[in-house]
């Protein structure tokens, strides 16, 4: 059983940026990255290696990708039983940039009325 259920966080713009992300991904990344989701959902709380805090709610899901060459990161936030699925990336490059986004749509989704979550 789940103990939380991810969900795409949706933009005011209706952008699903890391459903979108995941779209572009080649199918066997694709599944890597959902297999390591599914790993949170099912056995929230989870740790290192899989899932790390980094402060403040926000939350990332490592997935090891592209024939293990490269690291992809899926930011979260945790709300009343939903993994709320804000940003995500591959590579190191401009990790604290795709942090800072990660925090920015967070707090843009704590504001919005409940019935729009």
């Amino acid at each position: 059983m789940k103990r939380l259920r991810a969900h795409f966080f949706r933009s005011d713009s209706g952008a699903e940026p890391v459903r979108e992300w995941l779209l572009a991904l080649p199918a066997p990344d694709r599944t890597i990255v959902g297999k390591d989701i599914a790993t949170v959902e099912f056995g929230w709380p989870v740790g290192m290696p899989i899932c790390r805090a980094l402060g403040d709610g926000l939350w990332e899901v490592r997935s090891t990708i592209a024939k293990g060459k490269v690291e992809a990161r899926v930011y979260f936030g945790v709300d009343d039983g939903l993994a709320v699925l804000l940003h995500a990336h591959d590579g190191k490059g401009k990790q604290d940039h795709h942090i800072r986004t990660a925090r920015k749509r967070w707090a843009e989704y704590l504001s919005s009325a409940p019935e729009k979550r």
